[in-house]
């Protein structure tokens, strides 16, 4: 229960807070994890004893103060907190800086949007919505690169891309109370739930389901919405394994839907694999690339390691908290006690606290999301579906270069791409390009030597564009632009025309991952690596997996790729579709 603290007099409060929000904006700016975390676990709306009104500029999405006031509404009067305040400068700044790009003003663009970035981070620390002030930061980053990679500068360096913090951790030590109101509802909820997985209902389940009806609305909410990206392909691939489809609500849960999710026992992808079980089921790693950040092959891993463990335990909740501690873990309880029973193994307090409370969570995820208007959660719009097309890579290739011959922002290709460790895709890679544009990337990138793939761009003459100004833009001088594309200096180009540009992708050394991990919340658990690796013991080898067949996406190629080493997972390779030498 909340203290009720004394309320300053206006004036007084007023003074407070001019002087906390002085002493914050003079704190120097710390590192920052790189890459946007998006928190499983949304934060409690607080009322803080300060209270400063800024004015509030209108935009095109609603302002962040805006809509935690809205929150808000009906409780007490919402007084923003120091963090709010800052997230409200930097959309500020944002705003202006966006006001001096469509100037052409790119410099001071570029000096508001860095200040904008900065200011976010500094106001991470408390947040009266997190999960709001992580999407406000998300959108800005992203419009960010947008911005820059159309207007402010077209050379590129090759740097990592960033991962997301698997979300899991946030929730899983944590219990929460039972609504003795709600078990009539959820039961008769259920009566009326079609549903593959068997849905038990009791205390555990109850509190989840309370949590998500409630403050944790918003983990639903995000995990529907984002399940668009990914619903048709992970729907299908579990209909060809024999997968309850309810199961879905595991990437939830895991990575909420994030394919570049790493957790701090270093677990990667929408799956969460740690590097040992993820091989053991064909996703390998390379210094460019990791399968687990795949979600079409990790989703075909993770069915085929849950179809081996419900083949183990004939039961899916067992199933279910094996994939969380491992398959020994639950083979060392059933041992013990003799009873192959999730909920006797959880009462008798012989499987780790953290997988006691993972199966609730899954099952509390399924029923509010089966019913979710009944929660309260209408008019969920669900992202669009990932589409693509692949073709497999004759050489290394930079990011940048499928970026001109797409025409695509390069953290697009990068979303398309997530198991790409670097901005260069290297030679016998299975490029991820927009639905429709693999012949044009093919027939593209016949033009560049493949010598030069890895560090050329190409670009598009404009109207009006000179060589020089061409040469400018990229860093590079006329006389190598012209000579790589057999040119005069004084020639005229004509709009259309494309030009290579050598040299103008810079390759960066690749950065270790740095993760930003919560403090440890017991001495068991995911939170404890030796922990995360358990979930590694136990594989029943010997087992054959079907084949891929066509999957989802057409699939064009640049070259045979070589033969693979044989792996648990046989996928099936389509016939090549253009061979450019």
């Amino acid at each position: 229960m909340a203290r009720r603290h004394k309320t300053l007099p206006a004036p007084l409060r007023h003074t407070v807070a001019v002087g906390v929000c002085a002493v914050l904006l003079a704190l120097p700016v710390f590192p920052q994890q790189s890459g946007i975390q998006s928190s499983f676990l949304p934060a409690v709306i607080r009322t803080p004893a300060i209270g400063i009104t800024p004015d509030i500029a209108d935009t095109e999405r609603i302002p962040y103060l805006t809509e935690v006031t809205r929150e808000n509404q009906g409780t007490s009067v919402f007084h923003p907190n120091a963090s709010d305040i800052l997230i409200h400068q930097a959309e500020e700044k944002f705003r202006t800086g966006s006001r001096f790009y469509l100037n052409s003003d790119f410099d001071h663009a570029r000096s508001d949007f860095d200040a904008a970035i900065g200011l976010m981070m500094r106001a991470s620390d408390s947040p009266t919505n997190r999960t709001l002030f992580e999407h406000t930061l998300e959108e800005m980053v992203d419009s960010i690169n947008r911005y820059d990679l159309t207007g402010m500068g077209a050379a590129v360096t090759d740097e990592a891309p960033g991962f997301d913090k698997a979300p899991i951790d946030d929730i899983l030590q944590m219990t929460f109370p039972v609504d003795p109101r709600i078990k009539d509802k959820v039961e008769t909820q259920l009566k009326n739930t079609s549903s593959v997985l068997p849905l038990t209902v009791n205390d555990a389940v109850l509190g989840y389901v309370n949590y998500f009806s409630g403050r944790g609305h918003r983990t639903i909410e995000n995990g529907l919405i984002r399940a668009g990206k990914y619903d048709a392909m992970i729907t299908k691939i579990f209909a060809e394994e024999g997968i309850p489809p309810e199961l879905i609500r595991l990437a939830q849960a895991e990575s909420g839907f994030m394919p570049r999710a790493v957790s701090v026992a270093a677990a990667k992808g929408m799956w969460q694999f740690v590097k040992f079980r993820g091989n053991q089921y064909g996703l390998m790693q390379t210094p460019w690339t990791d399968d687990r950040l795949d979600p079409e092959k990790a989703t075909r891993a993770a069915a085929h390691h849950l179809h081996d463990l419900y083949n183990e335990f004939h039961d899916w909740y067992l199933a279910m908290a094996a994939y969380n501690c491992g398959p020994g873990v639950i083979e060392k309880a059933v041992e013990r006690t003799g009873y192959a029973d999730f909920w006797e193994l959880r009462a008798r307090k012989v499987i780790p606290a953290e997988t006691a409370n993972y199966v609730p969570i899954i099952l509390a995820m399924t029923i509010v999301s089966k019913n979710a208007p009944e929660y309260g959660i209408y008019d969920i719009t669900p992202e669009r579906a990932v589409e693509y097309e692949t073709l497999t890579l004759d050489s290394n290739v930079n990011l940048g270069l499928i970026s001109d011959l797409t025409e695509t922002p390069i953290p697009e290709l990068q979303q398309l791409n997530p198991a790409l460790l670097r901005g260069t895709a290297p030679e016998g890679y299975d490029l991820h390009v927009p639905k429709g544009m693999a012949q044009d990337v093919i027939a593209g990138l016949a033009t560049v030597p493949a010598v030069n793939r890895a560090t050329a761009r190409l670009h598009k003459v404009e109207a009006g564009e000179s060589l020089s100004a061409i040469a400018t833009r990229y860093k590079s001088t006329s006389t190598v632009i012209a000579s790589a594309n057999r040119l005069e200096k004084s020639a005229d180009l004509a709009p259309g025309d494309r030009l290579v540009i050598p040299a103008a992708y810079h390759e960066a050394p690749p950065k270790p991952i740095r993760v930003v991990a919560a403090k440890s919340k017991g001495k068991s658990g995911r939170r404890v690596a030796s922990s995360a690796i358990s979930k590694s013991a136990g594989l029943k080898a010997g087992r054959k997996a079907p084949a891929a067949g066509a999957g989802l996406v057409a699939k064009a190629s640049l070259k045979t790729p070589a033969a693979k080493p044989a792996t648990s997972i046989a996928r099936a390779k389509q016939p090549v579709a253009a061979i450019v030498r």
